[in-house]
């Protein structure tokens, strides 16, 4: 294993969306001499809203004479941004970088990629922009990476870092027995997963023909606060506090594997910090159930918190699977590589960790009014019509 390299500089990019937003938090609270850099598009998904307390506490507005959290708003395809932000020439255009943190602001030590689009049901609808974010995006920052490390240090798997953040998706779908491991073929069945694996390879091969130090991550379904609600979990709590139909696909037999999002950020943070370039660790809950049965789990949970005093459970709402064959029945990884290599597993339970997502969302209807815009309105009523 690699000593800890505790990079100064990171890039996130994506840091407005789910996990993105989570890992920012958490990078800044545990590695205290981290400065980061967040680049996200912000479209339906990425909000700054997430990250308000991150601003606050770590940002420009924070008074602090050496902030160590800084926002661009910027497309990871767009390879004169990317360029500028590895060449340090962004913030001195900006007028950033004058004062006594002048010498931390040069090229990023390390890039964590979440920027994506993710949502299979929105793949089915319009596959461009997942080709051009997750395929083009990727490319545009794995080539900035091997530009500038490899001109500015001759052996950049020394001090920097490149992981890509990746879903069990890839995989494809699994049956009713098995795990996925690590060298588990590449079988994506939507044009979402197809991509995320188009991008997986392009990483693989910037570490075989430049040797740029990339890692690739693989999570399954992850959970938590700050998610967007076209997803399973928040989707059914809103809807569930709202008093309005509970949409399940087909008979909801379908089984995930949660993982609580703190969770996958530790993860991360290890592979960053240890994890050795050109690897590939899955990173599972071990949380694996039924998606009626987590819709019933929600219900129970919020029984007394509905609007009108329903009961929660009779608004559930068995509807036509608009994915057909790109609905994958049962994700499950192995993960006893990441436990064995880098000392992780989860903490969270699944429904300790369901109780907490829900009590965050009960807290924080204000963050559901504001992230839910026109565009999430129409795309709802398209695929829950």
């Amino acid at each position: 294993m690699n000593k800890d390299l505790k990079p100064k500089i990171v890039l996130v990019t994506g840091g407005a969306g789910f996990i993105g937003s989570n890992f920012i938090r958490y990078e800044l609270k545990n590695n205290k001499n981290a400065v980061i850099i967040n680049l996200d598009k912000l479209t339906y998904a990425g909000n700054l809203q997430n990250l308000k307390d991150v601003e606050k506490e770590y940002g420009l507005s924070s008074g602090d004479e050496n902030p160590r959290y800084f926002f661009i708003k910027g497309d990871i395809c767009d390879r004169n941004l990317v360029k500028s932000i590895f060449s340090g020439k962004y913030f001195k255009k900006k007028g950033i970088g004058r004062g006594t943190h002048d010498s931390r602001l040069t090229t990023p030590d390390a890039v964590i990629n979440f920027a994506a689009e993710t949502h299979v049901d929105r793949s089915i609808l319009s596959s461009e922009p997942f080709i051009d974010t997750n395929i083009k995006g990727t490319q545009t920052l794995l080539e900035a990476a091997r530009i500038h490390w490899q001109t500015q240090n001759s052996e950049p798997e020394t001090r920097n870092r490149f992981i890509h953040i990746s879903t069990d998706e890839v995989y494809g779908s699994l049956g009713k027995k098995g795990k996925f491991t690590e060298v588990s073929p590449l079988s994506p069945n939507s044009p979402y997963s197809a991509s995320k694996a188009a991008a997986d390879l392009l990483c693989r091969s910037y570490y075989k023909t430049y040797s740029l130090p990339v890692t690739i991550t693989r999570s399954s379904n992850n959970y938590g606060p700050y998610q967007f609600p076209e997803k399973l979990i928040p989707l059914i709590i809103k809807n569930a506090i709202e008093g309005k139909k509970l949409p399940v696909y087909g008979d909801g037999a379908n089984v995930r594997d949660w993982l609580y999002v703190e969770d996958n950020c530790r993860a991360i943070d290890l592979v960053l910090r240890k994890a050795e370039p050109g690897e590939i660790y899955n990173i599972g809950g071990e949380n694996e159930i039924e998606n009626i049965k987590t819709v019933k789990l929600i219900c129970k949970t919020l029984k007394n918190s509905t609007s009108d005093g329903s009961e929660p459970e009779k608004l559930i709402q068995f509807i036509a699977d608009p994915r057909g064959e790109a609905h994958d029945f049962r994700y499950a990884l192995d993960c006893s590589k990441i436990k064995e290599k880098l000392g992780w597993k989860p903490t969270l339970e699944f429904r300790e960790g369901l109780k907490k997502t829900i009590d965050w969302y009960l807290k924080n209807q204000d963050w559901i009014k504001k992230v839910i815009s026109g565009d999430y309105l129409k795309y709802y009523n398209r695929i829950y019509k």
